[in-house]
């Protein structure tokens, strides 16, 4: 089934986002540093594909994600949606 962002949250890490998302992602939490971590895991490496992602932690009813400092919030919030919305 396909995960969709509610809403995109502010973290005390300017680089960092928390995405709120429906459903949930499974009952297993997951935190990568890097893709290499993530083999494995679809939907961690589909997020590391995102140009300028830099970390991910997958929660059943959240993600967050940082980036780069110069890698600009827009594109990779809409990057976010697109992924979620393909992931099955």
């Amino acid at each position: 089934m396909a995960l969709s962002v509610t809403a995109f949250e502010p973290t005390p890490n300017p680089n960092a986002i928390k995405c709120l998302v429906q459903p949930t992602t499974g009952d297993r939490i997951r935190s990568y540093f890097n893709a290499s971590q993530a083999e494995g895991d679809p939907l961690a490496m589909a997020l590391f594909a995102i140009p300028g992602i830099t970390h991910v932690l997958i929660h059943t009813t959240f993600i967050t994600l940082c980036k780069t400092p110069q890698t600009g919030w827009p594109a990779v919030k809409t990057a976010i949606k697109r992924v979620l919305r393909e992931h099955a």
